[in-house]
């Protein structure tokens, strides 16, 4: 589809209208399930920089505001960037190992970072053309696999969350019956109501759970009185950025990488909201990811991608309008200007994400299995394109350190689940179907025959 139709958007789904509680509430949702996420990376590379509370809580205040622009931009479409499509937008975990290792480094440090993220960022605008034309190498099979794999890779998340997180009591019955509170309101309500119900159940689950929490005294709201009312992003915060060549090209690695992973969720995405993710969509949400990202390094955070959780948010609720990933964006926004709402959000116990986590990461891969049935899975390749591929995905889930000892610069396709299975199923497919298709066309015939 030409560029010219730019202006009418017939490939990009309406924005649907939905009453202003129910937008609030449901943005709200989105928000609550990403944050934990979106706060993890400032904070972990914060602490390997060995940055103040207040120089951390800074960091993570940029990361909320980042997200939350970006997170507008991909789902309403600003120019050239932007999907149109129900999407998260927050800080990748793909270069947390690379960057945790930049923070060591003598002389590089966080503008080394930020001046990497900025160079990849750009790297990641000029390669999005060509990256998005790779949407015909992903039919049902491997699409389906790719998505199983991301739920599948989300679980242990999940589980962690439901146990307590980093408590020295994981596994304690409280936490199990927190999460288990917060997972049987959500299926209850899916169970026994309709509609708008429906739509927050997610929401109404987490407050049982956190109501419960505050009760028995598992809410740490210490540090609360301390943290300002109001505090604006500044760019370069923490001076200009510095542009060193071995950060940048691991930079720019991790950049692919977060385009394959995103094509991933895209094209789920596109399968929930029943709208085909056309080659130039798929290139306005892999600009966008590369521009968050470029954005980002001058307002002092990081690598920008979309947010897998929250595809399996859209599936369970049935909420399928971009305009609700648009008022969560506003949301992000305002909480990185109230450092206040922002710690309340933070004081969120893991058990009580938990026990929401593990029905919506279990929805994506049951839209990955759902995916698979349009595929030919009788086939014994596709099967065992299938196999492998999953286990390639689960290998960084079971054993993190599995491949430890190859080069670090291949730490961010080594160490994420959703890269290793799309990668093997890309290339599983290509040697299957589309080198093998003539012989395998010729086989065909034959048996008919």
């Amino acid at each position: 589809m030409s560029d010219s139709s730019e202006q009418c958007v017939p490939d990009a789904p309406a924005i649907q209208r939905l009453p202003f509680l129910q937008l609030i509430l449901v943005g709200l949702q989105h928000v609550l399930l990403m944050y934990g996420g979106a706060i993890a990376v400032p904070l972990i590379i914060g602490q390997a920089a060995g940055l103040s509370r207040e120089e951390i809580a800074f960091l993570i205040n940029a990361d909320l505001l980042v997200a939350g622009i970006a997170t507008i931009v991909q789902s309403f479409g600003i120019g050239p960037m932007g999907i149109r499509m129900p999407v998260m937008m927050g800080a990748s975990f793909a270069a947390v190992g690379s960057m945790v290792a930049m923070a060591g480094m003598p002389g590089i440090g966080l503008q080394g970072i930020f001046g990497a993220t900025i160079a990849a960022g750009f790297f990641g605008m000029l390669i999005a053309p060509f990256m998005s034309k790779v949407v015909r190498f992903f039919p049902p099979l491997v699409t389906g696999t790719v998505i199983t794999s991301i739920g599948l890779s989300l679980f242990p998340v999940a589980v962690n969350w439901a146990g307590g997180g980093t408590s020295a009591q994981f596994g304690s019955p409280i936490y199990l019956i927190v999460a288990g509170l917060v997972l049987g309101t959500i299926l209850l309500i899916h169970r026994f109501m309709r509609g708008f119900w429906v739509n927050i159940s997610v929401l109404i689950g987490m407050a049982l759970g956190y109501a419960l929490c505050g009760l028995i005294g598992m809410v740490d709201l210490g540090g609360l009185a301390q943290a300002p009312w109001l505090q604006v992003v500044t760019p370069l915060h923490f001076g200009m950025p510095q542009f060193h060549l071995a950060p940048i090209l691991s930079m720019c690695l991790v950049v692919v990488i977060i385009f394959v992973e995103s094509t991933g969720m895209f094209l789920a995405l596109g399968k929930i909201t029943g709208h085909e993710v056309t080659p130039r969509m798929l290139r306005r949400g892999l600009l966008c990811d590369a521009g968050a990202s470029f954005f980002a390094g001058f307002f002092n955070t990081f690598t920008h991608s979309s947010f897998a959780q929250n595809i399996g948010l859209v599936q369970m609720t049935g909420v399928r309008c971009r305009s609700v990933t648009m008022v969560a964006g506003g949301l992000l926004i305002v909480l990185s200007l109230l450092p206040k709402a922002a710690f309340l959000v933070a004081s969120i116990p893991p058990a009580v994400l938990g026990g929401a986590a593990i029905a919506m990461f279990g929805m994506v891969a049951a839209t990955g299995i759902k995916i698979l049935q349009e595929a030919d899975i009788a086939d014994r390749r596709n099967q065992l394109l299938v196999a492998v591929s999953i286990g390639m995905g689960l290998i960084p889930v079971v054993r993190p350190e599995f491949f430890s000892h190859l080069p670090l610069w291949m730490s961010p396709i080594t160490h994420s689940g959703i890269a290793m299975a799309t990668l093997s199923a890309l290339l599983l497919n290509l040697l299957f179907n589309i080198l093998g298709g003539a012989e395998r066309a010729s086989a065909q015939q034959v048996h008919q025959h």
